[in-house]
C-alpha cells in the first residue's frame, strides 16, 4: 500500500503541470480512492486474483490497457507482473520505461560489511524519473497536497465534536522489526492522554490488531479506534483531517503525507535514506533506532532481515522523544 500511495504526489504535480494528459493508473481496485481527487486521472482495475491472475490473465490485462489507445507505459512497479504487461505494450509499439528501484545502492546500505550509510534517492524522485525519461519532467517542489476531505456526521461521532487537534496513531507494521514496541506505544498515547488537549486516534486492521487497540481505546478517555468501524474511503476522510500522524515506516504515514499532514515516523531495522521517507516529511522528523547500540543498522529495505536482536532495537527509540517530537510539530503547524 505504501508504493502506491507513494505515487500519487507525483501524479498530483503530472497533473497540474501537464493537464492536457490523460493518465490511466493500472492497479488492484482497493486503490482506487487513493487517485480519485487527481484531475485527467482514470483507473483501470486489476483484478490479479480473478480474471487477471497468473500470465494469460495478464496478457488479458495488457490488452485491456491496448485498448485504451495510450500512448505510452510508466512501469512503476518493476516487478514480474508489471514487466510482462510493459513489454506486451513494448511490443505493440509503445513507448514504455520502468523505475530504477536503485537494487545495488540500497544492498550497498543495508549489508553487514563494507556499508555505504548515505541518503538514497527517494522512491518520489524515481517515480517522476520515469516521467522525465517518457519526455514530462516534473518539479516534485510545486506539489500541493489533495484536500481534506469531508468531515461528515460519521467521522465526527467517532472523534468527538470538540475543537482539539487530532493526532493519528498507526502502531503497526508487516514486520516486528517496524514496529515500536507497544508497551512503549502505551506510555506515549499515556502521556497525550493526560494533556486531555487531543483526540487521539488509532489505525490498524486484521483482528489481532483490532483487538489490541480496542484495549487502548477502552483505558484512555482521550483515544478512539478507527480500525474495523470505517471502510477505507472513510478511512481516508479521516486521515485527511488530522493534525498529526505518528506511524510506523508504512503505508499510514505515506496515506496522510498525500494530504499535507506532519509526520512523525519511527525506524527500527529499516532507515529513511532507502527512500521511504513520507512525501513532503523533513528528517527531523524520523526518529531512527540508536546505532551505536545497534551498528548494523539499517539491515533491510522492507524489515524482512535483521541479525539476532535487532527487531528488538527500536526500543532505544525514547516515548519521550516521540512526544516531544509530535508536540513540537503540532505546535508549529503551519
Amino acid at each position: 500500500m505504501g508504493d502506491v500511495a507513494m505515487i500519487v504526489p507525483v501524479l498530483r504535480v503530472f497533473s497540474q503541470t501537464y493537464p492536457e494528459v490523460k493518465l490511466t493508473v493500472l492497479s488492484r481496485v482497493f486503490f482506487k480512492p487513493f487517485f480519485e481527487d487527481l484531475p485527467n486521472v482514470n483507473f483501470l482495475e486489476a483484478e490479479v486474483e480473478g480474471k487477471h491472475k497468473g500470465f494469460l490473465g495478464l496478457l488479458k490485462l495488457a490488452k485491456e490497457a491496448k485498448t485504451l489507445d495510450v500512448d505510452a507505459v510508466a512501469d512503476l512497479h518493476n516487478v514480474i507482473r508489471s514487466k510482462i504487461i510493459t513489454s506486451y505494450l513494448c511490443i505493440s509499439g509503445k513507448k514504455t520505461t520502468t523505475v530504477n528501484k536503485g537494487r545495488a545502492e540500497k544492498k550497498a546500505l543495508t549489508r553487514e560489511t563494507n556499508k555505504v550509510f548515505k541518503q538514497l534517492k527517494s522512491t518520489h524522485q524515481r517515480y517522476a524519473d520515469v516521467f522525465r525519461n517518457l519526455g514530462y519532467p516534473l518539479d516534485l517542489s510545486t506539489f500541493q497536497p489533495l484536500p481534506r476531505k469531508d468531515f461528515n456526521q460519521k467521522l465526527q461521532n467517532l472523534v468527538g465534536s470538540t475543537h482539539k487537534k487530532i493526532i493519528g496513531i498507526a502502531p503497526f507494521a508487516a514486520y516486528k522489526s517496524k514496529m515500536y514496541p507497544l508497551e512503549l506505544m502505551r506510555e506515549v498515547i499515556s502521556e497525550l492522554d493526560k494533556t486531555q488537549e487531543y483526540h487521539i486516534v488509532l489505525f490498524g486492521g486484521g483482528k489481532t490488531e483490532i483487538e489490541q487497540l480496542n484495549i487502548l481505546e477502552n483505558d484512555f478517555s482521550s483515544v478512539k479506534n478507527a480500525a474495523g468501524k470505517l471502510n477505507f474511503k472513510e478511512e481516508l476522510a479521516l486521515i485527511s483531517n488530522l493534525d498529526g500522524m505518528l506511524s510506523m515506516d508504512s503505508g499510514n504515514g505515506h496515506l496522510a503525507a498525500m494530504f499535507g499532514v506532519p509526520v512523525i515516523t519511527l525506524w527500527g531495522v529499516t532507515h529513511p535514506f532507502a527512500g521511504f521517507l513520507p512525501f513532503g516529511q523533513v528528517l527531523e522528523n524520523c526518529l531512527t533506532a540508536d546505532r551505536e547500540k545497534f551498528p548494523l543498522l539499517p539491515t533491510s529495505i522492507y524489515g524482512n532481515k535483521f541479525p539476532e536482536g535487532y527487531e528488538d532495537s527500536m526500543k532505544t527509540i525514547s516515548p519521550q522523544k516521540i512526544i516531544e517530537n509530535l508536540i513540537f510539530t503540532l505546535q508549529n503547524k503551519s
